[in-house]
C-alpha cells in the first residue's frame, strides 16, 4: 500500500496545481486523477465482492459506492473554489467514504484522491485538519485488515500524507512564483517594445534633422554662396558697363563659371536625392528586383515579394519616371505590409509601346475602394494620395482593383510621351 500511496502523491498534487494555475496539462492530470480514483474504488469494490460474497451488507456496500462514484463525477461542475456547494458536496462525499470504511476498511485506498480534492477546495488549516482526519481512518482501516499489530501500518500512511501535502503545497508555490514571473516577463517586454518604439521615433526625428542641418549647410556652402557671389558680380559688371565694358564682360564670364559650378552641384544634390537603389545602376528593373528582394528578407517569413518584367523596353526610361515608379513600389508594399495582412505580392513591371506599367498585387484582406476613395482629392491615409500625386505630376493613371477577402492589385500606368496630367488619375473597381 506505500508504493501505491507513494504513487498517488506523486500525481495528484501536480494535477491541482495545474488546474489552480490554468496550464494546458491540468485537463489530461485532472482525468488522471479522476481515473486513478476510480480505479481505487473498483478494486476495492470487487476485493470485497470476492471475499465477503452473499453476506447482509453488501447491497449496502454496491448503494454506497453507487453514491460516492455519483458525488464524484458531480465534483468537476461544482469547480474548485470554497463555495457553499463545494463544501457541502465535499463533506457529503468524505461522510460517504467514512462509512464505506466503516462497513468496508478495504476502501481507505480511495483516500489518496480525496486528500488532494481536500487540498484543492479548502482553505489551508481546514485542508489540513481533512488530511489528518482521512489518515486516521486510513490506519484504523488498515489495522483492522492486519491480522496483528504491525508498526509499519500505523506509521506509513501518516508518512505518505505529509509527503503528499508537503508536496502539494511546494508545487502550488512554485505555480504562483511562475505566474509572478510570466507576469513580470510580460510586463518588461511590454516596456522593452515600448522603449523601443520611443527610440525608433527619437532616432527618425534625429535622422531627419540631421539630414534637413546637413542639406541646408550643403546648400549654404554651395548653391547659396555661388549666387551671392553671381549677384555681386552682376551688380559689378551694372555699374561698369558703360564705364569699363572690358571689366563688366569680366564680371559677366565670371559669374557665368559659378552659374555652370552651381547647376553641376544641383544636379549633384538631385543625384543624392534619388533613390539609393537607381543610384546604385541597373535601371528601374534592377531597383525593383533589389526592393523585393529586400522585402522578402525583412518579412522574415511573414510577407513575400516577387518582381516580373514583362515585355522589351524600346527606348530609356526618363529618371523621373524610374524614381515615381519605385516610389509607388515602395508605398504600395508599405500599405500592403501595414493594412493588408497579405503573406504574398508581387510586383510587376510591363513595357508597352506607348506607355510603362507597374502593378502590385497581393493576396491580403482587401477593401471597398468606395470607402477608401471619396471625392477627387480627399483619400484616407498617406500613402495613396502620395502615389496619386507621383502619377499626376507624369500624367499618368492609377486604378485599384479591390474586393474585401480577395487581395488588391493597384496598377500604375505612366505614358511615355509628354501629356498634360489628367483631371481624374484614379480609377476604382
Amino acid at each position: 500500500m506505500d508504493t501505491d500511496l507513494a504513487r498517488g502523491a506523486g500525481r495528484t498534487p501536480g494535477s491541482a496545481v495545474r488546474d489552480r494555475a490554468g496550464d494546458p496539462d491540468a485537463r489530461w492530470l485532472t482525468a488522471l486523477m479522476h481515473a486513478a480514483f476510480f480505479l481505487l474504488l473498483g478494486a476495492s469494490l470487487t476485493r470485497f465482492l470476492l471475499r465477503h460474497p452473499g453476506e447482509a451488507r453488501t447491497p449496502w456496500i454496491i448503494a454506497l459506492c453507487v453514491a460516492i462514484a455519483v458525488l464524484y463525477v458531480i465534483g468537476p461542475v461544482l469547480g474548485s473554489r470554497p463555495t457553499p456547494r463545494s463544501l457541502v458536496w465535499l463533506g457529503v462525499l468524505v461522510a460517504v467514504w467514512m462509512v464505506l470504511v466503516v462497513l468496508a476498511p478495504s476502501f481507505a485506498w480511495c483516500a489518496v484522491p480525496l486528500f488532494f480534492t481536500g487540498l484543492r477546495i479548502l482553505p489551508p488549516r481546514a485542508a489540513l485538519a481533512l488530511v489528518a482526519l482521512l489518515t486516521l481512518f486510513v490506519v484504523a482501516a488498515q489495522l483492522r485488515l492486519a491480522e496483528g499489530f504491525d508498526p509499519n501500518l500505523v506509521l506509513a500512511p501518516p508518512a505518505v500524507a505529509a509527503v503528499a501535502t508537503a508536496v502539494f503545497v511546494h508545487m502550488q508555490r512554485q505555480a504562483e512564483r511562475q505566474r509572478e514571473l510570466s507576469e513580470r516577463q510580460r510586463e518588461l517586454i511590454d516596456d522593452l517594445l515600448r522603449t523601443r518604439r520611443e527610440l525608433a521615433a527619437t532616432e527618425r526625428r534625429e535622422g531627419t534633422l540631421a539630414e534637413r542641418q546637413r542639406l541646408s549647410m550643403e546648400i549654404h556652402d554651395t548653391l547659396a554662396q555661388g549666387l551671392s557671389s553671381q549677384q555681386m558680380l552682376l551688380q559689378a559688371a551694372d555699374r561698369t558697363w558703360d564705364a569699363d565694358p572690358a571689366t563688366a564682360r569680366r564680371h559677366i564670364r565670371t559669374a557665368t563659371g559659378i552659374a555652370e559650378r552651381n547647376l553641376a552641384e544641383a544636379r549633384r544634390f538631385v543625384h543624392d536625392l534619388a533613390p539609393a537603389d537607381l543610384a546604385a545602376g541597373g535601371g528601374l528593373e534592377a531597383a525593383l528586383h533589389a526592393l523585393a528582394t529586400r522585402e522578402t528578407a525583412q518579412g522574415q517569413g511573414r510577407l513575400t515579394v516577387r518582381c516580373h518584367v514583362e515585355g522589351e523596353r524600346h527606348t530609356a526610361l526618363p529618371d523621373r519616371v524610374q524614381s515615381a515608379l519605385l516610389r509607388i513600389a515602395q508605398g504600395a508594399l508599405a500599405n500592403v505590409k501595414e493594412h493588408a495582412n497579405a503573406t504574398e505580392a508581387a510586383l510587376t513591371l510591363t513595357h508597352l509601346d506607348d506607355r510603362v506599367v507597374l502593378d502590385i498585387a497581393d493576396n491580403g484582406q482587401g477593401f471597398v475602394p468606395a470607402e477608401r476613395t471619396g471625392t477627387a482629392g480627399s483619400v484616407r491615409g498617406h500613402g495613396l494620395p502620395a502615389i496619386r500625386a507621383r502619377l499626376h505630376q507624369l500624367g499618368g493613371t492609377l486604378t485599384i482593383e479591390s474586393v474585401p477577402g480577395e487581395g488588391t492589385v493597384l496598377s500604375a500606368a505612366v505614358p511615355l510621351t509628354a501629356t498634360a496630367p489628367p483631371t481624374a488619375t484614379e480609377d476604382l473597381v
